[in-house]
């Protein structure tokens, strides 16, 4: 399973190469994934369909440079108040990334904060996947590995990484490390 931006300039199935039927696709703004307790959206339907009936082996969270979704989120004045605005209420799922980055990076103009964000905000939908039990559930047994991958359209680049769900990975800050970290061009 995929999970990626609906921007498209970033089509999963010609980034990754995969053929019709080789991968079950979601798309949304900003390829977040909401925490189970948000309750019902197309994406956690679309997972729940995939886990549990078509058993996938694998999900993949992409991002991408220059991310419209990821920039409205780094944009916003008030992440508490997002009413009024489908996009607002949308991308404020990602609060988590952009905390983490206002603190990390806020030294840094709006563009290299939103490149940090775009990263950020795939490893929070990870994070946020074992929210869903049943995803969680097959994590734990080793039947379901969660993956990153971060496409930088600009140099033709691809980042993908895995998160370490072992019961020897270490935790920081109640986050999971990652393992095989590799890079494209």
């Amino acid at each position: 399973m995929v999970i990626a931006c609906a921007d498209s300039r970033v089509c999963p199935s010609s980034i990754l190469g995969f053929q019709p039927g080789e991968a079950f696709v979601v798309r949304n703004v900003a390829n977040l994934v909401p925490p189970h307790e948000n309750g019902p959206t197309e994406t956690n339907a679309a997972l729940e369909f995939s886990v549990n009936s078509l058993e996938v082996e694998n999900i993949l969270v992409v991002g991408h440079s220059c991310c419209g979704g990821i920039h409205a989120l780094m944009s916003m004045q008030d992440v508490k108040n997002s009413s009024g605005s489908f996009i607002k209420s949308w991308v404020v799922v990602g609060k988590d990334a952009r905390l983490r980055t206002k603190s990390a990076v806020s030294n840094l103009d709006l563009d290299q904060q939103c490149r940090h964000c775009e990263k950020e905000s795939i490893n929070r939908s990870l994070l946020n996947l074992l929210t869903y039990p049943w995803i969680e559930d097959r994590v734990k047994r080793g039947t379901l590995s969660l993956h990153g991958g971060y496409y930088d359209f600009i140099d033709c680049t691809f980042e993908k990484w895995t998160l370490d769900c072992s019961r020897h990975a270490s935790k920081v800050d109640g986050e999971y490390s990652v393992k095989n970290r590799e890079f494209w061009s």
